[in-house]
């Protein structure tokens, strides 16, 4: 299916920021309000608020949580797959985001109507097809707006689009724990959805704006099954495998982070933070930490030796292990009997968030760039795979350690030792394979224009 006639088909030959980047950035922020809104609370009600289909409750136990937890995030960043396809082969991105955005919608509505187990898994399985097929389409959507004359601010407009989610993600997870508690699931997961309804005007309401890059179609297939699409996935592959383990540890803040922070001394300045919003110091630390590390760490590092886009990563994943390593010490602690405070987590939290920033932003730039021209969306997907794999072994970790009597095979401090341990043999070997990287750029052709109007 072609684009309307009436939408501009290519960037605009402008040094220019493209139109339609602030439509593009306020469809985001609030999406992921509605996402980790959402996502923030979904441990505490598994928890603790789960019924069965009679009203009784039908609560799961900690590990068993965590398994579901990390399966649907698994699934969320396995369906990006379907948006890829659809985007780059039938629809386009945008008539992909319009549809999949609605069927997003659908699911928060079950969560918000139905606390029962079959609410659960329909409101989350509408939510992992949305949410996850709408992934690649934006964030290679934003790409498409950029030709050669304006590429150099496609670094700056990545670091805007990942602030805005993080803008987003900090507020929601702020005000849906409280929501949670104040006015029980229904009010906590409504909000989410009423967000994700006016992420969907915002984008519909920019459509004029952007430029709508035809679907590939059968050459769509045939870039994927060419020889520069096959080594393109081959080499990105290699590196996404490593990847996967930075997000096998990095989406444990909304789960074993949290039922840890259950456990310590979260009063601060007289007031007690709810184990759940301890979340929100992820995306504020995102916030500040953008600018520092493009305007400050990083050129500071690049006066010393070139830094790549595959040493930025690398260099990410030996802060990991120090930022696993924290919540590892606060578990020995509270093993112990003793009750650290809450601000040891916050240690943590820095650490993390200054790796995901190594990381994430980082190959998400990486993984548009290297991507053929009509295999933008499906790349995007790709990447996003690593995303899924990683939470998937998290999510077959929790459940193999479960033993019958409701113990765990890694409990306490053994739990965090396990994957501190594993991230540092993943960071050594990929320091080593990363040096064999060789890869090359792709950037779409643009039309004549002389401004950042149209």
């Amino acid at each position: 299916m072609m684009p309307s006639p009436d939408y501009r088909t290519a960037p605009l030959a402008t040094r220019a920021l493209p139109p339609g980047i602030a439509f593009i950035i306020g469809n985001e922020a609030a999406e992921r309000f509605s996402y980790y809104g959402m996502r923030a609370i979904l441990i505490v009600f598994m928890t603790q608020y789960l019924l069965s289909a009679n009203g009784s409750a039908a609560l799961m136990s900690e590990d068993e949580a965590k398994g579901w937890f990390h399966l649907f995030v698994s699934a969320v960043y396995f369906t990006p797959l379907l948006g890829a396809l659809l985007a780059d082969g039938m629809l386009g991105k945008y008539r992909t985001i319009i549809l999949l955005s609605l069927v997003y919608c659908l699911g928060h509505l079950a969560l918000a109507l139905n606390h029962t187990e079959a609410g659960l898994a329909i409101g989350l399985g509408l939510i992992a097809l949305g949410a996850g097929g709408i992934k690649p389409c934006v964030s290679s959507h934003v790409g498409d707006q950029f030709g050669a004359s304006n590429a150099h601010l496609l670094s700056r407009v990545f670091g805007w689009f990942y602030f805005a989610i993080n803008a987003g993600a900090f507020v929601s997870m702020l005000a849906t724990p409280w929501l949670l508690s104040a006015y029980g699931a229904s009010g906590a997961f409504a909000v989410p959805g009423i967000l994700m309804l006016i992420a969907t005007l915002v984008f519909w309401a920019g459509r004029h704006r952007f430029a709508h890059v035809p679907p590939g179609g059968m050459y769509f297939v045939r870039d994927i099954f060419s020889g520069e699409g096959l080594k393109t996935l081959g080499r990105l592959a290699v590196i996404y495998i490593f990847i996967a383990m930075f997000w096998a540890l990095f989406d444990q803040t909304g789960s074993s982070w949290v039922l840890q922070a259950a456990r310590m001394d979260r009063t601060v300045f007289g007031y007690d933070i709810l184990p759940s919003q301890m979340q929100a110091a992820n995306p504020l630390l995102v916030l500040l930490l953008i600018p520092l590390f493009s305007c400050v760490i990083y050129p500071f590092l690049n006066r010393y030796f070139l830094l790549t886009e595959l040493r930025k990563i690398s260099i990410g994943m030996f802060v990991t292990v120090l930022a696993f390593a924290v919540p590892c010490w606060i578990q020995i602690q509270i093993d112990a009997g003793h009750t650290p405070h809450i601000a040891w987590q916050l240690l943590a939290y820095v650490l993390l968030t200054s790796a995901e920033v190594m990381v994430s932003i980082t190959c998400l730039e990486f993984s548009y760039t290297q991507a053929p021209r009509r295999m933008k969306s499906f790349v995007m997907a790709f990447f996003m795979l690593s995303i899924s794999a990683g939470n998937l072994f998290t999510s077959a970790v929790n459940f193999l350690i479960r033993n019958d009597d409701g113990s765990s095979k890694l409990a306490g401090a053994d739990y965090f030792l396990f994957f501190t341990g594993l991230m540092l043999v993943t960071a050594i070997i990929f320091a080593i394979v990363a040096r064999f990287y060789s890869g090359r750029r792709h950037l779409h052709r643009e039309v004549p224009g002389v401004s950042g109007h149209f």
